[in-house]
């Protein structure tokens, strides 16, 4: 172990078929038609955050909770929080406000009749909070949740709000749908939100902390990015896998385009190693752990 710092980890439990680059070739009437493999993944996830004594946060898609409800039990009687992913998987600058609504509220309340035990967070499919989505915020404080992790504070064709705060902050209401990131509360309804890592080199901020990008660097660069957070901004980190990027053996989607077919296949054979190596070198521990959210 080389560092102090405790940080955050946080587990996107979604299938393969889910994934948002493939929503054209896979939309959800053909789902329950697929091989599903996120069980057995999550549970290789499981095991090994046990073997390293890791709790961590799994933001659960609803549509899995359904399927497979004994495996959210399991995540929550073995002591991780369990957080929303939503239920449809579909990006909210897609939605329209009522979908939306209904979509967390439906995911939520699913989860914690699962559980027993109350859902403080939510990540957005893809990190499709946008600035043109910011009335999500408010129909996250309506529906019950405390905090968020839908920023990913980056430039990118999918995602991203590039001058958001990096770290941990309110996202505070300012007036009817106008939301902004501020270090001190101002009196009015917030939700902390809890961006996505990345790393700032000559003031451009780049992303360092899971998911394609802890495939496409080698470990040693994520590892210098993940320590430069840690010991010279004295921060701690988000990190974020997906149990199917564990899963090299997991069927191929024919149609995809060559960058969707890329971002998601490449190194899938490197991941869990590097996952070990990872839970070895960083502390970590669960989002309501680091926010001093309740666990009920």
């Amino acid at each position: 172990m080389t560092n102090h710092k405790v940080n955050y980890l946080s587990i996107d439990v979604e299938d393969y078929f889910h994934v948002s680059a493939f929503e054209k070739i896979s939309p959800p009437d053909s789902w329950s038609k697929k091989e599903l493999r996120v069980e057995k993944n999550t549970e290789k996830i499981l095991s090994i955050l046990n073997a390293n004594s890791v709790k961590a946060t799994f933001f659960v898609l609803g549509w899995v909770a359904e399927c497979c409800p004994d495996l959210v039990k399991r995540i929550a009687n073995e002591g991780h929080e369990i957080a929303s992913h939503g239920y449809s998987h579909e990006r909210v600058y897609n939605q329209s406000r009522d979908r939306f609504r209904n979509d967390i509220r439906r995911s939520k309340q699913h989860l914690e009749d699962l559980t027993g035990q109350e859902v403080f967070g939510y990540r957005a499919p893809s990190y499709s909070i946008s600035k043109d989505t910011f009335w999500a915020f408010d129909e996250l404080l309506e529906a019950g949740y405390l905090y968020d992790s839908s920023i990913f504070p980056i430039h990118h064709d999918l995602y991203g709000i590039s001058d958001w705060p990096r770290f941990l902050s309110p996202a505070v209401k300012v007036s009817e749908n106008l939301w902004e990131a501020c270090k001190e509360p101002n009196g009015e309804p917030s939700l902390m939100e809890v961006p996505i890592s990345t790393v700032q080199i000559a003031g451009k901020n780049l992303p360092i902390a899971g998911g394609g990008y802890f495939r496409l660097f080698p470990y040693k660069l994520t590892r210098l990015g993940l320590r430069r957070i840690n010991r010279f901004e004295e921060q701690s980190f988000v990190f974020y896998i997906h149990p199917w990027e564990l899963d090299p053996g997991q069927p191929r989607m024919n149609g995809a385009g060559w960058k969707s077919r890329f971002r998601h296949y490449l190194n899938l054979h490197k991941t869990e190693e590097r996952l070990w190596e990872l839970l070895r070198d960083f502390r970590f521990t669960s989002i309501n752990k680091c926010l001093n959210v309740p666990n009920l």
